[in-house]
């Protein structure tokens, strides 16, 4: 009954955000090389050094997030005057059907709805340099044969709530007339970097990554370099209550970019830290990365490529941590109407060899996301080595199709699977995790309406048979995305 009032609900309010969009422009094709004007409406873009990596899922969230716009180009009658103010309000709703979730500590038939609602608001110019912002989520989940986890649920939070000095010239202009400015933020912040596999918002999941502290940025995405600093406490998601920082745990990095050679290569060096207190008997802990990102294109000749290599360094509790971890990838698009790109993924992130000494080898991902490591959410940058293959392509305008297949091993027999929880610790059981077939298929039904249908097959290895998970897995899904504006 709960699940019918809530469907119910979930398609009076589609209906009535979709009559908002009746007078909406067709979308634009996401598959640009260049990031367009974060919410600039029909102004024309300024000259850029940013360029989009063509690596699948790299794609990071725009800042303010991608479902908010100026007031002033809302297309709303009166507001044309307002544009100093961000707004957004955005509803989405999956339903899933999962069949033997490798996740679950037994096998089962799982149903589930899942639901997350998002408002945000900022003001910019009017104050400046003073600036400020919200964002409200509200991330519920309904049916499941499973107890309800800071994964799906997250009611009544804002997860961002930050106040910020924006000194727009303040450090001059670059090359191309771009301003260089100089941002200050403090409070609670949502944000993304880098390739998404070590700091992101997690948005496929229902409830997001987010952090309180500071944030310093010299320059911005449009200029030839620019500089990130961070010094963050990650936030605890308490399901029915205000979040809370993590006692005695801090995060710090330093991101750099350098695209003034962005027409072949775009350079991100970058350093992480997370520090963790001793606390209730749990060991601290101090693990630091040092890091470089690089993606870009081989000239005109169609292939692109990304690459990310990690080398860790650090203290866990008594034991030494040693670990690294590596991404690359090569694409290839070609000249068609339907823009096809085949790509060619290789991932490794280092386990644990022994669990007996006094080192650890364990492969730290702090706040990644964990798809499209797999479509079905079974595996993250840890202790794992995966080759992939995928084909993406966009028969028309409004609808993008990708498909992919990828194979799983353990970098160590000896370490965990960690989504799973599955782990043999005298490495008896194998190391092959299993492979996994995935699609899906995207279709825009207007600039502010998307529709999303995948499936994902797992088949399990012989690590993953010999430790008790021996059945193929299903995963099927519908998603359904709102904003107003």
């Amino acid at each position: 009954m709960i699940t019918k009032h809530i469907l119910n609900g979930s398609i009076v309010l589609l209906s009535i955000v979709a009559a908002l969009s009746v007078a909406a422009e067709e979308p634009e094709p996401k598959s640009s090389s260049h990031r367009p004007a974060i919410r600039q409406g029909k102004k024309a873009e300024k000259p850029t050094y940013y360029r989009e990596a063509r690596s699948y899922g790299t794609k990071r969230d725009t800042d303010p997030p991608r479902y908010v716009r100026r007031l002033s180009d809302t297309g709303i009658e009166g507001l044309e005057q307002y544009d100093w103010l961000d707004v957004g309000l955005d509803f989405r709703f999956r339903y899933e059907y999962r069949d033997d979730d490798a996740r679950r500590p037994r096998p089962g038939l799982d149903e589930l709805q899942l639901l997350r609602t998002r408002a945000f608001i900022k003001v910019r110019e009017k104050l400046d340099p003073f600036r400020f912002a919200l964002e409200y989520e509200d991330a519920r989940r309904y049916g499941s044969n499973y107890p309800r986890d800071d994964r799906d649920v997250n009611e009544f939070e804002f997860i961002q709530a930050y106040a910020e000095l924006y000194f727009r010239d303040a450090l001059g202009f670059d090359p191309l007339g771009n301003e260089r400015p100089l941002s200050i933020r403090a409070g609670r912040m949502a944000f993304e970097f880098l390739d998404r596999r070590l700091i992101a918002n997690n948005q496929w999941r229902n409830t997001t990554n987010n952090f309180q502290g500071f944030r310093l940025t010299l320059g911005q995405e449009a200029n030839d370099w620019q500089l990130d600093l961070l010094a963050v406490q990650p936030l605890e998601r308490l399901k029915y209550e205000i979040d809370e920082p993590k006692d005695g745990q801090w995060f710090y990095a330093a991101i750099g970019h350098w695209r003034a050679w962005s027409d072949v290569i775009t350079l991100e060096p970058y350093f992480l830290s997370l520090q963790q207190d001793s606390r209730s008997g749990v060991p601290g802990r101090s693990v630091h990365s040092l890091a470089l990102r690089g993606y870009g294109l081989f000239g005109g000749t169609g292939f692109d490529y990304d690459f990310d290599a990690v080398y860790q360094f650090g203290r866990n509790g008594p034991e030494q941590h040693r670990a690294f971890g590596f991404t690359g990838e090569i694409g290839y698009t070609f000249n068609h109407a339907w823009k096809p790109r085949l790509s060619a993924f290789y991932g490794y992130a280092s386990g644990d060899r022994d669990p007996a000494d006094r080192k650890d080898q364990r492969f730290e991902r702090y706040f990644g996301f964990g798809r499209p490591w797999s479509a079905n959410d079974y595996i993250d940058w840890s202790n794992i080595s995966t080759p992939k293959a995928r084909l993406e392509v966009q028969p028309s305008k409004n609808l993008r199709v990708d498909a992919g297949y990828s194979f799983y091993w353990l970098a160590s027999d000896k370490d965990r699977w960690s989504n799973a929880n599955l782990r043999d610790k005298k490495g008896n059981s194998g190391n092959f995790i299993g492979h996994e077939f995935d699609i899906r298929a995207r279709y825009a039904l207007s600039s502010k309406i998307e529709t999303t249908v995948g499936y994902a097959h797992f088949t399990p290895g012989n690590f993953t048979r010999n430790t008790g998970k021996r059945d193929n897995t299903d995963f099927l899904y519908l998603e359904i995305s709102v904003s107003a504006f």
